[in-house]
């Protein structure tokens, strides 16, 4: 109540005007006699979707027209409304509330040169639930000009996407991730239009113990970091990925080396996935690319191709093991020993530690060397040269 009554004065005595948010239209008069009381130096009336039309229109001409001070209202004000005196809001409850419902109601006050405030309020000593929580975490955290869009995304994070094309409001994009879920998405729209669907379809993940985003202090705008993010997840040649590193030294200065890993790393998944490589894993010095299991590659060519590399390629080919009573296939894999004669102190140092406090190898490195011969039997896998036949 007194922080309350205090937000009030403040506002009146500088001859503004106050939204008080009460989504409760049974007792809405009680909420306004009490404020009434507790504010005795203001007017105060009430506003809500079920008042006549003629009550409500008068209601809100003596609000425009500044003979009422605070105007106790439902959520039928968070749209449509502006009204540049009013800059404070006060929402009750607000942990009852949606974020898109606590964005637009925020979005009420600010409308002209003076300060605006905003308090979202909760019962003292209530245990909040965690949505509710990220919810009001998100309104805290995104107040800056154009914050919309991230508003946006942190919502379909917290509630999920629904089912675009249905009546549903709540679908399970939260349970298979964004990407997935726009994939699905997009076969499904053409399975409906009747277009063949792609007939690879397997993901590449990439796990390497090196630092690779882009720091905090590099790109400090929130909404160009994200587009950012998107754009190099879209990088797929060594040409794009140059194009980038010189945009990005152009806006924001010399690259970081993290960035420069995170570059590296997309390349790498890019070109992992034209080879049928699910997954490229660095462990204890040894890098690991498992395969597709329709992966097209030339297996006459993979003998060859691990004598050539002296030892440090091996092979282990697709099996079968049974766990839990039940059989699981086991993709088949290259390993490639990233450094030759590991010590055990160096491997107990670990991946990264080894790598740039040792000067003892580049892993991203050591990822593209695998990657370069898995090329070798993609290319040769349509036709075998003279030699790889002869073996």
């Amino acid at each position: 109540d007194e922080i309350a009554r205090e937000a009030i004065l403040r506002e009146v005595g500088r001859g503004g005007q106050v939204y008080y948010i009460y989504n409760r239209v049974n007792t809405i008069d009680v909420i306004t006699r009490t404020l009434q009381e507790l504010v005795p130096e203001a007017v105060v009336a009430y506003a809500h979707g079920q008042m006549t039309e003629h009550e409500l229109e008068d209601t809100m001409y003596r609000f425009i027209e500044g003979e009422i001070d605070v105007l106790v209202a439902t959520t039928i004000v968070e749209s449509g409304l502006d009204i540049p005196n009013v800059n404070t809001i006060i929402v009750e409850d607000a942990d009852r509330l949606g974020l898109a419902q606590l964005y637009q109601l925020r979005g009420r006050v600010g409308r002209s040169g003076r300060a605006a405030y905003a308090f979202l309020m909760y019962r003292r000593d209530k245990l909040l639930k965690e949505v509710a929580e990220k919810r009001l975490a998100a309104i805290r955290e995104f107040t800056e000009l154009g914050s919309g869009f991230k508003i946006s995304m942190r919502d379909l994070e917290l509630r999920g996407a629904g089912n675009l094309l249905g009546t549903g409001q709540h679908g399970h994009m939260a349970a298979v991730g964004y990407d997935l879920y726009c994939k699905m998405l997009e076969n499904a729209v053409r399975r409906l239009k009747g277009e063949d669907l792609p007939t690879e379809e397997y993901e590449t993940s990439v796990d390497m113990r090196v630092d690779a985003f882009i720091p905090v202090g590099y790109i400090k705008n929130e909404f160009q970091k994200l587009d950012i993010y998107k754009r190099i997840a879209e990088l797929t040649t060594a040409e794009e990925v140059a194009d980038m590193r010189e945009e990005l030294n152009d806006r924001f200065g010399e690259v970081p080396a993290a960035v420069e890993n995170l570059l590296t790393i997309t390349l790498i998944k890019s070109r992992a996935h034209r080879c049928y490589v699910t997954e490229i894993e660095e462990q204890e010095g040894e890098i690991t690319a498992k395969m597709y299991l329709q992966a097209r590659l030339n297996p006459v060519g993979i003998p060859a191709l691990v004598r050539e590399a002296g030892g440090r390629l091996r092979f282990e080919p697709e099996r079968t093991v049974t766990r839990q009573g039940h059989d699981v296939q086991i993709p088949p894999m290259f390993r490639w020993q990233a450094v030759d004669d590991l010590t055990h102190a160096e491997k107990m140092l670990g991946k990264s530690a080894f790598s740039q406090a040792s000067g003892g190898y580049d892993s991203l490195e050591a990822a593209g060397e695998l990657l370069n011969r898995i090329e070798k039997l993609v290319e040769t896998a349509e036709k075998p040269s003279a030699e790889d036949i002869k073996q």
